[in-house]
């Protein structure tokens, strides 16, 4: 297994490739501009697209998606609550013209590409009532993945978690950074169920999984657990 990481122009959101010895590839996070390096990589080393995954549904992890996606011919996956964001990536970020989405579309005229939203087909998991949903199981290709429910950041925030080599790696989206966790004031922010979330799903990790987080560097959990005053004590 090899994690390929890659950034993105847009508010430097951390795409990774995921890359299985049998050539098969899952896509996590295709962020605003990064379509072309994910073609670089995947051409590169000779794999072939097997899934695409979204951590949730915000413009800066979900724009080039379609993009992604529509070249593989594979849908977009992402969970049940935070699907509706995809009708309206941007304006779902709540500040109109203003603040975080006017900067995301500030930044995404810079890059040339334009602010038309290109849809992807999208395919969800973890419908249900309950505040927060049973893990799945995802095998795209040669990677199996299981989708954790980490509500707080957005209704449908996800962790990824895979087992490779007895390694243990938690992709968590804007759930969990190095030295931090995401924000809750946005829409479908809630304060609330992110510390159910950092008390129940994050902590509850084995210690030394590696966390590839959505903005910025690499931890583990054990130092997260040490050092992060959201979850230290």
């Amino acid at each position: 297994m090899r994690i390929f990481p890659l950034t993105a122009p847009v508010f430097a959101a951390t795409c990774y490739v995921v890359a299985a010895d049998d050539g098969s590839c899952v896509v996590v996070d295709p962020g605003g501009g990064v379509a072309a390096a994910v073609a670089r990589t995947v051409a590169e080393h000779g794999l072939q697209v097997a899934g695409v995954l979204a951590t949730h549904g915000h413009a800066d992890h979900v724009w080039d998606a379609g993009r992604v996606a529509g070249a593989a011919g594979v849908p977009l996956r992402l969970h049940a609550r935070d699907a509706y964001r995809l009708d309206d990536p941007v304006g779902t970020l709540g500040d109109g013209a203003a603040g975080v989405a006017g900067g995301l579309l500030a930044a995404l005229e810079a890059l040339g590409t334009g602010t038309a939203w290109e849809p992807a087909a999208v395919e969800v998991f973890g419908a249900g009532d309950s505040p927060r949903t049973a893990d799945e199981e995802l095998l795209l290709g040669g990677v199996r993945l299981v989708a954790r429910h980490a509500p707080g950041h957005t209704e449908g925030s996800t962790l990824y978690l895979l087992e490779a080599a007895g390694e243990r790696i938690a992709f968590t989206g804007d759930v969990l950074f190095a030295g931090t966790v995401g924000r809750t004031d946005l829409p479908g922010g809630d304060a609330a169920a992110m510390a159910l979330t950092l008390r129940e799903v994050v902590a509850a990790l084995p210690p030394r999984t590696h966390v590839l987080p959505g903005h910025g560097p690499a931890s583990r959990v054990d130092v997260e657990l040490a050092h992060n005053p959201y979850l230290a004590g």
